[in-house]
């Protein structure tokens, strides 16, 4: 302090205020408070205030959330209407008048372990009233929010919403925030659009973190102002700065793709980490993407499925659709097939209506509990009768396998039938029921018409059964080069069953040119991915030297396999095998006496 205010703090006490809040001004926050507090001895209302502020905000002395209550309290009680205001705030924070002399938060120091207690509302009721009624804009915008957004039976929300149009009147950030919020309530009517927009801006302008990203939504959507990705972004930076997840969610959004700001993706993975962290389970499932899809390094599954749960445990249904992707394949974390119908079920409860039909398609495996069942059907039930051509597919199968309901062809088919106009899927279905005679009189001509439209689409189930259609010359002539091609097409698809097809056209006795080489070739691409009957296949072709390549060995090996998988032809093949040669040139026993049973 400099001689000159030690001799104006030897004058009044005004004096002394006075010249503390020019210290203030000009950054000399520690001489400020040795003045404020001369003249709060003297019980004036605002040095109190001040004092308390100066305690609550570490200005000039260590800071001390109970010392700056107990003189923020003194002003109120003097009427100093700053004061009210800020008790209200400060009760709302868990710091009541009370907080001060409860033993709770009396160290000093912003670590010295101080805690809050819960909101107390009726008290900042009490205080945010007086200063309300005084004329103060920030108290009448804590008294809007309690009316609001507090306890039931405080909540008075007509009278809240004259309150916060009051602040936003007197230039409050908070009253216009909450102003517009009310506005936001209902747009219908003309001018009221433009009057949010205007409030949110100004509150946005004033610096309010909330408002910030809020307006910097309106911005980036072009919501009744033109649309601006840089303007938006520029309110998500300042939001995000200020720690408001929400925006630190969107900037790290914006940095990721480039969207108003140059792309950053190191510093926007970084924001978006914070969010989640901060428990934003958008930013959660944003990272858990980044980590799914992978960039310049390999997809890690298992820190995406950490983020994922992270957002699916706060009701993300996109995040818990996605891990229940994941512990459907075993990636980053344990198959588990009722794990994921868990998530799937709690993606649908959430709306998410891709996982209505994840879900159904485990049921009809066998996964999930009745409880399950009954609502997946109950969806897709409701979902049909308002004319949604994907749930009345669902429906049907629903009807078709008994999965939460009693199982009725008929029903199926009438519902597969009306799903049929519009969806692959179902064409497919409905033409199976009528080659199968299933709640339908049997039509194979008519079924493989309507398989034949799904395997135009691409549907790989139904270009394989319209190939072995074609092959058998069932519901229309046989066409066996049309059926090769669709066989390849599917087995070009990764269709096991296909690649055997293939194989076996390729080997002989169809109406298409042999090619045993081809036919090879097949049969191990399906035998590979364990395919019983390829595998039998495989071992002929290498025992008999069929294609041209003779391998007694793996002929074995794969014949064993197929004999493993319960295939009786192949265990006559593994008999006809000549005996296994030991290291001597010696046939072994164990195979000697195999081969003498199988004799």
């Amino acid at each position: 302090m400099s001689l000159l205010d030690k001799v104006i703090g030897g004058f009044s006490p005004g004096a002394s205020l006075r010249r503390g809040i020019l210290l203030l001004e000009r950054g000399d926050a520690k001489g400020a408070f040795a003045l404020f507090s001369r003249a709060a001895r003297a019980n004036i209302p605002e040095a109190e205030f001040r004092v308390g502020r100066c305690y609550l905000e570490g200005a000039g002395v260590p800071p001390s959330r109970a010392d700056g209550v107990r003189w923020v309290e003194r002003a109120a009680d003097k009427g100093y209407v700053e004061a009210q205001a800020l008790l209200a705030t400060l009760c709302l924070h868990g710091m009541a008048p009370g907080f001060a002399n409860s033993g709770i938060g009396t160290g000093a120091g912003l670590f010295g372990g101080q805690t809050a207690a819960e909101p107390d509302y009726p008290t900042a009721a009490k205080w945010a009233r007086r200063a309300a009624e005084a004329g103060s804009a920030d108290g009448q915008a804590v008294l809007g929010f309690i009316l609001t957004s507090g306890p039931e039976n405080l909540r008075n929300v007509e009278e809240g919403d004259r309150w916060y149009e009051k602040s936003a009147a007197g230039g409050c950030p908070q009253g216009q925030l909450g102003w517009a919020l009310v506005l936001a309530r209902d747009t219908s009517k003309p001018g009221v659009q433009e009057e949010l927009i205007k409030h949110l801006g100004q509150a946005a302008e004033n610096g309010l973190a909330t408002a910030l990203y809020l307006y910097g939504m309106v911005l980036e959507r072009g919501l009744g102002v033109p649309q601006d990705r840089a303007a938006a972004a520029a309110c998500y930076k300042q939001g995000a700065e200020k720690g408001n997840r929400g925006a630190q969610a969107r900037w790290g959004y914006a940095l990721m793709e480039g969207n108003g700001v140059e792309k950053n993706l190191t510093e926007g993975e970084s924001w978006l980490r914070r969010a989640a962290l901060a428990g934003d389970p958008e930013a959660a499932a944003l990272v858990g993407d980044i980590y799914a899809k992978g960039g310049s390094l390999p997809p890690n599954y298992a820190e995406a499925a950490m983020w994922f749960r992270r957002a699916a445990d706060a009701n993300h249904k996109g995040a818990a659709r996605a891990l229940g992707m994941l512990h459907l394949t075993g990636a980053g974390v344990p198959r588990d097939q009722e794990e994921a119908a868990k998530l799937f079920s709690l993606a649908a409860q959430a709306g998410d209506a891709a996982s209505h039909v994840d879900l159904g398609n485990l049921l009809l495996r066998g996964h999930g509990d009745e409880q399950d069942q009954i609502r997946t059907r109950s969806w897709f039930e409701q979902a049909a009768a308002s004319g949604d051509l994907i749930a009345a597919f669902n429906f049907g199968v629903c009807l078709a396998e008994g999965v939460g309901i009693e199982r009725d062809d008929r029903k199926a088919a009438e519902w597969l039938r009306r799903a049929a106009d519009g969806v692959v899927n179902a064409q497919y279905w409905y033409g199976r029921m009528l080659v199968e005679g299933r709640g339908v009189e049997a039509n194979p001509e008519e079924g493989r018409i309507w398989i034949a439209k799904a395997a135009e689409i691409g549907m790989i189930e139904a270009e394989v059964m319209l190939a072995d259609m074609m092959l058998s010359g069932r519901g229309g002539p046989k066409d066996h080069p049309a059926a090769l091609a669709l066989f390849e097409k599917a087995a070009g698809r990764g269709h096991v069953g296909a690649m055997f097809a293939v194989g076996a056209m390729y080997g002989g006795g169809h109406d298409v040119p042999w090619d045993r080489v081809a036919a090879q070739r097949w049969f191990r691409a399906a035998a590979e991915r364990g395919h019983p009957y390829a595998q039998m296949m495989l071992g002929r072709y290498l025992a008999r030297n069929l294609a041209g390549e003779q391998d007694i060995e793996q002929a074995r090996r794969w014949t064993e396999r197929a004999v493993a998988q319960g295939l009786q032809d192949a265990k006559a093949d593994l008999a006809a095998l000549p005996p296994p040669v030991d290291p001597d040139g010696a046939a072994s026993p164990e195979d000697t006496a195999t081969r003498a049973a199988g004799d």
